[in-house]
């Protein structure tokens, strides 16, 4: 049976199809493998963001705010208030996480913050970018410059 299977297969060109030759190809790409760093590099960049918020911006605002536990600041929608965010959360009551809300937006701005920093110094590594130049003259060019031979010649010839 396995020798029949080898004839047929064989005899039975198999295409691979279209969509997946572009798939491989655009998988191999670098710029597919620098993603791919860039998300490994991202999700621990994300833990060192979170600690700082959490750890150290938090409870400087909240001694700002009066003491206040920035990351516990939350408003009861419906339910039972209890002492904390993740209690009134685990008693069934609906709340705003406000607190919650701004760290994230506080993350995302160092975050943000930090990405352009980072942009900004590795283009001043490469250093500025030059157009490169045409090898020769543009159609345009070539054309303005025959015009002007041109007009070069009747002024010759009429003087």
């Amino acid at each position: 049976m396995s020798d029949l299977s080898n004839k047929i297969t064989n005899r039975i060109p198999l295409k691979e199809p279209a969509w997946l030759r572009e798939f491989k190809t655009f998988i191999m790409r670098g710029n597919v493998i620098d993603l791919a760093v860039g998300v490994v590099i991202g999700a621990a960049f994300t833990s060192i963001v979170t600690s700082l918020v959490t750890d150290l911006i938090n409870p400087l605002v909240g001694i700002l705010m009066g003491g206040i536990d920035f990351s516990n600041l939350f408003i009861v929608l419906f339910g039972e208030r209890r002492a904390s965010l993740e209690a009134t959360r685990e008693g069934g009551a609906s709340v705003l996480a406000i607190g919650a809300f701004l760290n994230a937006v506080i993350k995302f701005v160092i975050v943000g913050f930090a990405v352009f920093w980072l942009v900004k110094v590795i283009n001043r590594l490469h250093g500025p970018k030059e157009a490169p130049k045409p090898a020769g003259p543009t159609p345009t060019e070539a054309l303005l410059a025959e015009i002007r031979d041109e007009l070069k010649a009747q002024r010759g010839g009429d003087a």
